[in-house]
């Protein structure tokens, strides 16, 4: 192979199947499968793009011990009412736990191949595949969900015991106490959570975002046995779980310590701090090719190693990609709207000593960092705690200070909606941006793809929500917002690069309630916002021109603010309305026109049509996504011809 090539390989099934079937002792055989678990889950990643690589890692053995040899789930069947239960409340170390599932059978290796991929393994858990108990990667449900899990097979007469993990920083979530205290009180006593302790959040130490203190005293004050062991040494947490089987009249709790990034030298805990100037570059994304290769042949070493020792020869792999090295796979043009915000921040926070930037552990994704060191006192981390972290706003912005709150959109619109909507009848103002808006990218899952934050948020009689469609509109919007409006405001982000930077007309004003148009056409207008849509928009109007199809595209980023005049002088003759809403099909863009439309005598005689997410978002890369849900530029244009086609026809009738 040339050196100029990388080769992305896999463990294969039949090696774990000669290990399992071997006389090494059973704690060093476990260590074994787990760190063949290790590359594959590496090569998971890698071979997605991204991918949580240092949870997985931390999170591994413990998996390894809990579906090789703890729990009955993969000898009595995965839907056998009296198996055990297993699943990780956090979600995101879910190549991990895929790597085991592939080890023990359960997922083959042409899904394991597929992690973040249409038809293969989504990002975060998901139902639908096999031995996956529950959807998590929303933080701070699982013990609640598992408590229900137990409560069931206690209402059934059903056997097996009910297993949960959840990470440190998890505790942050208010969620977790509330299931605590019930836990308890109801009697789960066949529920065991296990904590994922390797003391690192998303990119700093637990202890420097939220410490948790002291979590064993915690539990054990709501009424939890408690254990802790070394959650990298299997003999120790043998010794942990055979001491809880001795426990049945409380829920219980393991304490796992562990290092984040296990198994990679330069991703593990410590050395990857320091290596890192104190902050974690692992936890989500990912390795370059120099990487990948590096912590390949340290995983692949590691496993020869235990394989001379027991006279097992040396492992096979199996490459399942060769791709060229270092490739480029983003257009150069591409531009991150995520760090025009971050800039705007700043500027203002040096004019403007009331302002007040809020972040959930998220400071790096939402493009606060800069802020947060600009303005360390006007700079507020909550860590994983979103409603405790709205309210806070609110009151921030009771005392005159202008707080601007960020996470992910999925999360905050909808974890803190009653927060927000009570800070929102107090007729204050306070900015809320929701990040990773949109479906795309899509390769999380689910869990994390904001599609309902306009429908809840928008609603409010107070609250301007806005897209921007690309860095120097991001800047306006952050202008307007911080300067001119009167009300709440939301900002709609979206955290990838985009597909393109979409070029704004030379003599284009931020005006409230007014869009641009971006390509001209008299057939049919098509409104849409922010980057990735608007990019499929434009994709449209190429090939409808090829058609004899002249679609205008028009950028609207007012979301639920419409000037009725500008909308009837930007539609003029176009016979057709359509909208494009990076958002279900209820509460967007789509149903703000509609109403604009109906009040207009002028609009309403026009044709109207909304493309939209319509059921849930399928996990995949941003094209295999978006041709799925029918919202490429392709598909809107097979759309539109078929609609002009079809009215065509019945005018003729």
């Amino acid at each position: 192979m040339p050196d100029d090539c990388l080769k992305i390989a896999f463990i294969p099934f039949d090696e774990f199947e000669k290990v399992k079937k071997s006389s090494i002792d059973k704690f060093k055989k476990l260590q074994l499968i787990s760190d063949m678990c290790r590359v594959n889950a590496f090569s998971e990643v890698k071979k997605a793009g991204s991918g949580h690589l240092g949870s997985s890692l931390s999170a591994l053995d413990i998996f390894t011990l809990l579906y090789l040899d703890e729990m009955n789930t993969v000898s009595v069947g995965l839907t056998h009412p009296g198996r055990d239960i297993f699943f990780s409340s956090k979600g995101h170390d879910c190549p991990g736990q895929y790597a085991v599932f592939f080890a023990a059978g359960i997922v083959p290796l042409e899904k394991l191949v597929l992690l973040r991929r249409l038809g293969g393994l989504d990002g975060h858990p998901d139902v639908k595949i096999p031995g996956v108990e529950a959807n998590s990667g929303s933080l701070g449900m699982g013990i609640s969900k598992a408590k229900g899990i137990a409560l069931a097979k206690q209402l059934s007469g059903s056997k097996g015991r009910v297993f949960v993990m959840t990470g440190d920083g998890e505790l942050q979530e208010g969620q977790i106490w509330e299931s605590l205290q019930t836990a308890s009180y109801q009697k789960c006593n066949n529920i065991t959570a296990i904590i994922d302790h390797n003391k690192i959040q998303t990119d700093k130490l637990c202890s420097e975002i939220i410490d948790i203190g002291d979590i064993a005293a915690k539990f054990s004050s709501f009424g939890w046995h408690v254990e802790r062991c070394d959650g990298h040494d299997f003999r120790a947490m043998s010794d942990v779980f055979n001491r809880l089987k001795t426990i049945d009249n409380k829920p219980k709790a393991i304490i796992a310590d562990t290092v984040k990034g296990k198994g990679i030298s330069f991703m593990e805990g410590t050395q990857a701090l320091r290596d890192g100037d104190g902050l974690y570059k692992w936890h989500s994304g990912a390795p370059n090719d120099s990487d990948y290769e590096r912590g390949f042949d340290e995983l692949i070493e590691s496993v020869n190693r235990q394989y001379s020792a027991y006279g097992l020869g040396r492992v096979s792999s199996i490459v399942v990609e060769t791709r060229e090295k270092n490739r480029i796979t983003l257009k150069t043009t591409a531009e991150k709207v995520v760090s025009a915000y971050g800039e705007a921040l700043v500027e203002w926070g040096a004019k403007r000593k009331d302002i007040v930037v809020l972040d959930a552990d998220l400071s790096a994704d939402c493009g606060v960092r800069d802020f947060e060191n600009a303005f360390p006192d006007r700079f507020l981390e909550h860590g994983i705690a979103e409603q405790d972290m709205v309210s806070t706003a609110g009151g921030l912005a009771l005392q005159g200070y202008l707080p601007i709150v960020n996470s992910f959109g999925v999360f905050l619109a909808s974890r803190a909606n009653e927060q927000i909507y009570a800070n929102a009848t107090e007729k204050t103002k306070i900015i809320y941006a929701c990040h990773y808006a949109g479906l795309i990218p899509a390769g999380p899952g689910k869990s994390h793809q904001s599609l309902r934050d306009i429908s809840l948020l928008g609603s409010l009689p107070n609250l301007i929500a806005l897209e921007p469609c690309n860095a120097f509109e991001t800047k306006k919007v952050v202008d307007w917002c911080v300067s001119e409006a009167k009300e709440n405001c939301l900002i709609r982000l979206i955290i990838s690069p985009s597909p393109r930077t979409i070029e704004l007309p030379a003599d284009y004003t931020f005006t409230y309630g007014k869009g641009s148009v971006l390509h001209d056409g008299a057939d049919a207008v098509l409104f849409s916002y922010g980057p990735v849509m608007l990019n499929e928009a434009l994709t449209a109007a190429d090939i409808l021109h090829g058609y004899g199809i002249q679609l205008k595209v028009v950028n609207m980023p007012w979301l639920n603010r419409i000037d009725l005049p500008w909308l009837e002088e930007t539609v003029g003759a176009c016979p057709f309305i359509y909208t494009l809403d990076n958002h279900f099909a209820v509460g967007g863009l789509g149903d703000c026109m509609l109403n604009s439309i109906i009040g207009s005598k002028f609009l309403v005689q026009k044709g109207f049509f909304k493309f939209a997410v319509t059921e849930f978002p399928a996990c995949g890369t941003p094209q295999e996504t978006l041709q799925f849900h029918r919202l490429d530029g392709k598909s809107i244009a097979d759309a539109i011809i078929k609609q002009k086609k079809y009215v065509d026809v019945y005018s003729t009738v």
